[in-house]
């Protein structure tokens, strides 16, 4: 029965459920199922062709077209026809051989195959593959595409914005002043490091049966190279082969990915927290749709909703990558199952990531600088010259020029004209003086509109 969205327990099939499409093919238990049928079927052609099993003939080009098919027109029909099988065996990957077995039918050729369906294999060769492959298609399709499309969205705005002044905030208290698109391509700086670091993360895969020592394998083929045949067989799939396992590959790759992507997530907070509290301060404005309401009772205002949802749902998926990483690399001795239930929660994970990743995009479209707000903040801001005023004086052996410089300004209202009259009582060279005289907050930013240029 199908169930309207409306009903549907998580927010990812449910009130967000066009926005995660993309991982639906991949993550659902048709996505598992269809991964673990091709899994199979290239196990089933990997032996066909090995030398060493002589009682398997290379396939002809007809059945290798048939074996192709079965993956390639796998359909909801095909995963239903499992689930059934399922039922009856209660066992998920045995129903995926027998569901293989039914479509090879009888003959004279697929008679031999279906004795070598799942050869010398444990359930989970097929499965930590199959999940290898999800992990890999979603970065590569899904994950790497999003993270690029908001990278490009702040390095823009970090060179457009590169040159305008904007008062910094330490302890939430004036500071040296930077520019908007130096704190933009702080940003990006953080997401090349760990954008870069996730695309190298190695997905490892194990097929190596029952307690990963290839027992059954050489006990039936005794002088067959089982290792660098399984190695091979894993690497043809996109995977690198982990040739010390139990039963289970240990999972700790699929650690290093939760890990890596929830630094990803931390530094995307940050941001959302950052923005937030600019917008707060009237330095971005949020374009509006002329029905969109902001609050039930207050209709003045602008919520910056996309960068809260966004906050929200990284945060919700750094807890649930937080527990895979944590509990995926410990399993009791050879296996237990703990892992099994666990695993499926991936794509859950992964489309709070995804909708995060979108919410936050939509928002940064949004913005709207606010360069009066931004000015009028720095302009009266002279306290902050301060630094650069004692700076100097060090340069020039001005005794005590940190307490002077603090006596002057610390907790305290500081003008144009009052710091420029104890500019003028400074015994250093009249050029710096007047390099002094003439510095404002605005023109103090230091090296900050090259580095967003640089970005």
């Amino acid at each position: 029965m199908k169930i309207p969205t409306i009903k549907a327990l998580s927010p990812a099939d449910g009130r967000y459920a066009e926005k995660v499409t993309g991982l639906r093919d991949i993550f659902s238990e048709f996505g598992l199922i269809r991964y673990r049928v091709l899994v199979e079927l290239r196990w089933l052609q990997c032996l066909a062709d090995e030398p060493s099993v002589g009682e398997l003939e290379p396939l002809t080009s007809v059945m290798k077209d048939v074996l192709n098919h079965i993956i390639d027109d796998f359909s909801i029909d095909d995963a239903e026809r499992i689930k059934k099988i399922e039922a009856t065996t209660n066992h998920d990957v045995k129903a995926v051989e027998y569901f293989i077995r039914e479509k090879l039918g009888s003959g004279p050729e697929t008679s031999a195959l279906k004795d070598f369906l799942h050869f010398a294999c444990t359930s989970e060769d097929i499965n930590n593959l199959s999940y290898a492959l999800m992990l890999r298609t979603a970065r590569s399709d899904v994950l790497l595409p999003g993270m690029r499309d908001l990278r490009g969205k702040l390095v823009k705005l970090a060179k457009e914005y590169a040159d305008l002044p904007m008062l910094s905030r330490t302890h939430g208290q004036t500071a040296s002043p930077t520019t908007l698109g130096k704190e933009i391509a702080n940003v990006v700086a953080r997401l090349n490091r760990i954008q870069e670091q996730f695309s190298d993360v190695q997905i490892l895969g194990k097929f190596n049966g029952a307690v990963g020592n290839y027992n059954a394998h050489t006990i039936a083929y005794p002088d067959a190279d089982w290792p660098a045949i399984s190695e091979q067989f894993i690497q043809s799939l996109g995977v690198e082969n982990n040739a010390y396992t139990t039963q289970i590959e240990p999972h700790d790759w699929t650690a290093e990915y939760c890990h890596v992507l929830m630094r990803y997530n931390t530094v995307l907070i940050d941001f959302c927290r950052d923005v937030w509290g600019y917008i707060s301060l009237g330095y971005f404005k949020q374009r509006v749709a002329k029905d969109e309401v902001g609050s039930s009772t207050m209709p003045h205002k602008v919520n910056p909703i996309d960068f809260e949802n966004a906050e929200g749902n990284f945060g919700m998926a750094n807890a649930m990558l937080g527990h895979f990483a944590e509990k995926l690399p410990i399993s009791r001795w050879q296996r237990d199952l703990t892992d099994s239930t666990v695993q499926r929660n991936f794509g859950a994970a992964l489309a709070h990531v995804v909708i995060a990743l979108q919410s936050l995009v939509k928002g940064v479209s949004k913005l709207e600088v606010n360069r009066e707000a931004i000015q009028a903040d720095i302009a009266d801001a002279w306290e902050v010259l301060g630094e650069a005023v004692q700076t100097v004086m060090r340069r020039y052996g001005i005794p005590e020029p940190y307490e002077k410089l603090k006596a002057l300004t610390r907790g305290q209202s500081i003008t144009r004209d009052g710091l420029l009259a104890f500019i003028g009582t400074l015994d250093i060279p009249q050029a710096e003086i007047k390099r002094l005289l003439e510095l404002t907050p605005e023109g103090y930013t230091g090296l900050a509109a090259q580095h967003a240029r640089d970005i």
